[in-house]
C-alpha cells in the first residue's frame, strides 16, 4: 500500500523536446504559426530551410494546422525562426504565452481565416462565371452545335480569369522560387500560363482563324477547378480541426470573483490567482479549475471528459474550468489558472499529438521535395517526346500541360496529417488523450492488455469492513493506530481506513517519520513506537511475527477481502479487512477487449485470492497477484520478448514503471500525476470501456492514414502515366487534381464522427 496518488483533476503531460538526447529533453518546443504553404513541398521547404539555420536544433512543420515546432538553443530569440522563414518565402508568427495575448492572437488568425476564405470564394465566383461560357462552348461542340464563341470572346474572358485566379498562383509560385523551392503553385501557373499563353499567341496571329486551336478553356478551366478544390479542402481541413477549436472556445473570457467583504466583482479570467473565491451561477462556465466551497448543483463536463451525464457536486468537489453549471450557484475556491489548467494541458496535449509525425510521413516528405522538380522534368520530357514522335505543337503542348496540372504533392501532403487531427480531435472530444502519434500507431498494434486492479478495475474507494484484534487489542485502538499511519498516505485502502477510523469518532494520535513502501505498506512512529500497516510481505521484511494472526488473514482472504496486518513493533496488533467494488463497466470492457481479439489479464498487489475473485468475477484471461510494482513492469517485458504487444492500464505511482515499459502506457483520468505523465493515453473519466475505445480509435486513424496514402500515391501513378500518354485534357487533369486533394481530406474527415461504441452517449 505504497502512497500513490487520490482523485484529482487530471494533468496532461508536459511539452517534451522532439528530439530523444538528454540535453534536448530538457529544451522546449516553440510554436510558430506559418502563413502561404500551399502543399507538402512548401512544408518540407521550411524544414530544410530551419534546420540550416544557426541557433535551430529541430524543426518539424504540420501542413493541415499550419504551424511549425521548433526546438532552439539557449538564448537564441524567435527572430530567428521568423527571418528564416520569411528567406523561404512565407510568414511565421510565434505563439504568445500570455493567455490574454494567445486568445487575442487567436482571434486575429481566425479573422483572417475567414477573410482568406471569404476573398478565395470570391475569386472563385468570379473566375466559375466567365468559366461557364467555355463549359457551355465544350457541350455545344460535344453534341455537334460548333463554336458558340469567337476566338477574341475567349481571349477577353480567360485574360479576366488568368488575372483574377492565377495572381494567388502566380504570387506563391513567385514565393517559392525566390525562396529556392518549387511548389503547386509552380506547377499550377506554369501550366495555365503555357495553355493561356499559346493560345494568345494563336489569336493574335490567325485572328478568327486560330477557332479550334485555342487551349484557353483548359487554363480558365483548371484555374477555376483547382480554387473549388482549395475551398473545399480548407473547408474538410476546419472540420478536422475543430476538436481543438472547441476546447479553446470553453474558455471563458472573465469570471465573478468575491472579495474578502462579500462584494462581487467581474474580473478577467487572466486576473484571477489561485486562493481567489470565485462565483458560478447556474448556466455559467466554471472559469478555471478549483474546488467548490459552497453550494451544490450538477456540472456538465462532456466537452473536457466526454462522460455525457452531468455530475454533481458539493463542498470540497473539484471542478474543472470550460464546464457548465447546471443548477445551483457554487463558491469555488480557485486552484489552478492560464496554462495549468486541465483545459489548457488538454488543448496542448491534443495539439503536440496532432503535430507529430508518423515514420511513413518522414517517407512521404522526402519523396514531396524532390517530386514538383521531377515532375517539371517529366512534362519536359514530355513535350520533347511528342515533338520528337511527330505529335505536333499542340498535342506536345497538351500533354505537358496536362503533367504540370495533374501532378501535385497536396494529396500526399494532406494523407497522414488530417487523418491524424481528425482521430486525436474525435478521441479527445470520447475523453481519451493521445500524447503522439507513435503512441497511435502501437496502439493501433496491441494483442495484450494488462490491468491494474485497485482504481482501475474497480472503483477505487474500499471500505473497512472487518477489524479483527489479537487477544487483548481493543478494536479502536487498532483502527487508531492504523489511522495514525495512513493519514499521511494518498493510498485508496489508506483513505478509507482514516474514512473509518473518522466514522468511529477516532481521533488518530499524533506521528511522525512516515516512510511508504511501494505496492506493500507504510509505517510511521506513533507514541515512541514504531507502526507499520501493509501486507504479509511487507510484515516480513520488517520483522513482524504474523503467527497470532495468519488466520485472521486465510478467513478475510478466503471471503476475498483485501487483508492488511498492523503491528507495533514486531509484535502484530491485528488484521483489517478491505473491499473495493468492482467497477460496473469493468466486465462490459473485458468483454469489448475479447470480442477484438485482444487479450485482457490483471496484474494486482493484493492477494491471490482477492485476486482471482475480481478475475473470475470479470472474465478475465490470467491474472497474478501479489505483484510487486517492479515485478510489474518485469512482467510487461516478459510478455514483449514473448512477441506480444502490451497496453498496461492504471492509475498509481506504483504502476509508472509498468506504463513505462508497456508498448502502450494508459493512465485513467483520475489517477496520480505521475501515472499520468508516464503514460501515453490518458483517459479523461474513470471508465474501463474508454481502454477499448482507444485502441479502436488508434486503428481507425492509422486505418485512414493507410487508406490516404494509398489513394494520394495511386492517383499521381496511374494520373501522371495517362498525362504523359495524351490521354488526359489539361481541364480533367484540373479536376482530377483538385479532386485528390479533397478527396484526401474528405476521408479523414470522416473521423470526426467517431465514437466509441457500447458507451450509451
Amino acid at each position: 500500500m505504497g502512497s500513490v496518488g487520490a482523485a484529482r483533476v487530471p494533468r496532461a503531460p508536459e511539452v517534451k523536446a522532439m528530439s530523444a538526447s538528454p540535453t534536448e529533453a530538457a529544451a522546449p518546443i516553440r510554436v510558430f504559426d506559418i502563413d502561404g504553404m500551399t502543399c507538402a513541398a512548401c512544408a518540407g521547404r521550411i524544414e530544410r530551410v530551419l534546420a540550416k539555420t544557426p541557433g535551430v536544433r529541430e524543426a518539424r512543420v504540420n501542413l493541415a494546422l499550419e504551424r511549425a515546432d521548433v526546438v532552439l538553443d539557449p538564448g537564441v530569440a524567435d527572430d530567428v525562426v521568423v527571418a528564416a522563414v520569411d528567406r523561404a518565402g512565407y510568414g511565421a508568427e510565434p505563439r504568445r504565452a500570455d493567455p490574454a495575448e494567445r486568445r487575442r492572437q487567436r482571434e486575429r488568425e481566425e479573422a483572417a481565416r475567414r477573410a482568406a476564405f471569404r476573398r478565395t470564394l470570391s475569386l472563385f465566383a468570379v473566375s466559375a462565371v466567365l468559366t461557364l461560357p467555355f463549359l457551355v462552348s465544350m457541350v455545344a461542340m460535344a453534341v455537334g452545335a460548333g463554336h458558340l464563341m469567337g476566338p477574341w470572346t475567349e481571349f477577353a474572358l480567360a485574360s479576366v480569369v488568368q488575372v483574377v485566379a492565377g495572381a494567388r498562383f502566380y504570387r506563391g509560385a513567385a514565393k517559392a522560387l525566390r525562396g529556392g523551392s518549387a511548389n503547386m503553385d509552380v506547377l499550377v501557373a506554369v501550366g495555365t500560363t503555357a495553355a493561356y499563353l499559346f493560345s494568345a499567341w494563336m489569336v493574335a496571329t490567325r485572328g478568327h482563324h486560330a477557332a479550334g486551336h485555342l487551349y484557353f478553356e483548359a487554363s480558365a478551366t483548371v484555374l477555376t477547378l483547382v480554387l473549388a478544390g482549395k475551398l473545399m479542402e480548407e473547408r474538410a481541413k476546419a472540420g478536422t480541426t475543430a476538436a481543438v477549436r472547441a476546447l479553446m472556445a470553453l474558455r471563458p473570457e472573465s469570471a465573478t470573483r468575491l472579495g474578502a467583504d462579500g462584494g462581487l466583482a467581474t474580473v478577467a479570467v487572466e486576473d484571477l490567482a489561485p486562493g481567489d473565491r470565485i462565483l458560478v451561477r447556474p448556466g455559467e462556465r466554471v472559469a478555471v479549475d478549483g474546488v467548490v466551497a459552497e453550494g451544490e448543483g450538477h456540472v456538465d463536463e462532456s466537452l473536457v471528459t466526454g462522460e455525457s451525464v452531468p455530475v454533481r457536486k458539493g463542498a470540497g468537489d473539484a471542478v474543472v474550468g470550460g464546464t457548465v453549471n447546471g443548477e445551483g450557484a457554487l463558491t469555488v475556491l480557485v486552484r489552478a489558472v492560464g496554462e495549468d489548467t486541465t483545459l489548457a494541458r488538454i488543448t496542448r496535449l491534443v495539439e503536440n499529438a496532432q503535430s507529430g509525425k508518423a515514420p511513413v510521413q518522414r517517407l512521404v516528405d522526402r519523396v514531396s521535395a524532390v517530386f514538383v522538380p521531377v515532375v517539371m522534368a517529366l512534362a519536359a520530357a514530355t513535350f520533347a517526346g511528342w515533338l520528337l514522335a511527330g505529335g505536333g505543337f499542340e498535342a506536345a503542348l497538351v500533354a505537358a500541360v496536362s503533367v504540370l496540372v495533374i501532378a501535385c504533392p497536396c494529396a500526399l501532403g494532406l494523407a497522414t496529417p488530417t487523418a491524424l487531427v481528425a482521430g486525436t480531435g474525435a478521441a479527445a472530444r470520447a475523453g481519451i488523450l493521445i500524447r503522439d502519434i507513435e503512441t497511435l500507431e502501437r496502439a493501433a498494434r496491441a494483442d495484450v492488455v494488462l490491468f491494474d486492479k485497485t482504481g482501475t478495475l474497480t472503483a477505487g474507494r474500499p471500505e473497512v469492513v472487518d477489524v479483527v484484534p489479537t487477544a487483548g487489542v481493543d478494536p479502536l485502538d487498532l483502527l487508531a493506530a492504523a489511522a495514525a499511519v495512513q493519514r499521511f498516505s494518498e493510498h485508496p485502502l489508506a483513505r478509507a481506513v482514516t474514512a473509518a477510523a473518522e466514522a468511529s469518532g477516532i481521533v488518530p494520535p499524533p506521528a511522525s517519520g512516515f516512510r511508504a513502501v511501494a505496492g506493500r505498506g507504510a509505517l510511521a512512529i506513533v507514541a515512541g513506537a514504531r507502526i507499520a500497516i501493509g501486507n504479509a510481505a511487507h510484515m516480513a521484511d520488517l520483522g513482524v511475527d504474523t503467527g497470532t494472526v495468519a488466520a485472521d488473514l486465510a478467513a478475510l482472504e478466503a471471503r476475498a477481502r483485501t487483508a492488511v496486518v498492523v503491528a507495533r513493533e514486531r509484535t502484530a496488533l491485528g488484521v483489517l479487512g478491505l473491499a473495493d467494488p468492482v467497477r460496473p463497466e469493468a466486465r462490459a470492457a473485458v468483454a469489448a477487449l475479447a470480442a477484438r481479439g485482444i487479450a485482457a489479464r490483471m496484474l494486482t498487489g493484493d492477494n491471490a485470492a482477492v485476486a482471482a475473485a475480481v478475475a473470475g468475477e470479470l472474465g478475465l484471461d490470467g491474472w497474478k497477484g501479489p505483484v510487486r510494482p517492479a515485478d510489474k513492469a518485469a512482467e510487461v517485458e516478459a510478455l514483449q520478448a514473448a512477441g506480444r504487444r502490451v497496453v498496461m492500464v492504471g492509475d498509481g505511482v506504483n504502476d509508472a514503471p509498468a506504463l513505462a515499459a508497456a508498448d502502450v502506457g494508459i493512465a485513467m483520468g483520475t489517477g496520480t500525476d505521475v501515472a499520468m505523465e508516464t503514460a501515453g493515453v490518458t483517459l479523461m473519466r474513470p471508465d474501463p470501456r474508454l481502454v477499448e475505445a482507444a485502441l479502436d480509435v488508434a486503428r481507425a486513424t492509422t486505418a485512414k492514414i493507410r487508406q490516404n496514402l494509398f489513394w494520394a500515391f495511386a492517383y499521381n501513378v496511374v494520373g501522371i502515366p495517362l498525362a504523359v500518354a495524351g490521354l488526359l485534357t489539361p481541364a480533367i487533369a484540373g479536376a482530377a487534381m483538385a479532386a485528390s486533394s479533397v478527396c484526401v481530406v474528405t476521408n479523414a474527415g470522416l473521423l470526426t464522427r467517431w465514437k466509441p461504441s457500447g458507451l450509451n452517449r
